[in-house]
């Protein structure tokens, strides 16, 4: 079982930067994939960033250039780094840990782009 918390969330104008962090409850030596997805009202849940245990990372088009996604082992934590934000990036973003036989949650952090 692995728990995740993200934080970081928030109001900010557009242009703005945020970084969001998600911490795990157990060591990321399991975790194959850690991604962040997002999802606005009215729309599906879509991935925004990726990273994989190998480093390889993988961006939404739209944010790419924009968004950047980290991790710190020894932390248990993965980052977010949005700059340049856009109102289209309001939704609530959540973390996600991919495991060999299991996928894990987290419970979401809100981030709002508006002047």
């Amino acid at each position: 079982q692995v728990q995740l918390v993200e934080s970081g969330g928030g109001l900010v104008q557009p242009g703005g930067s945020l970084r969001l962090s998600c911490l795990a409850s157990r060591s990321s030596v399991s975790v194959n994939t850690m991604g962040w997805y997002r999802e606005a009202p009215g729309k599906e849940r879509e991935l925004v960033a990726s990273l994989t245990r190998t480093g390889t990372t993988n961006y939404a088009d739209s944010v790419k250039g924009r968004f950047t996604i980290a991790g710190d082992s020894a932390k248990n934590t993965w980052y977010l780094q949005m700059t340049n934000l856009k109102p289209e990036d309001t939704a609530v973003y959540y973390c996600n840990a991919r495991l060999t036989f299991s996928v894990y949650w987290g419970q979401g952090t809100q981030v709002t782009v508006s002047s």
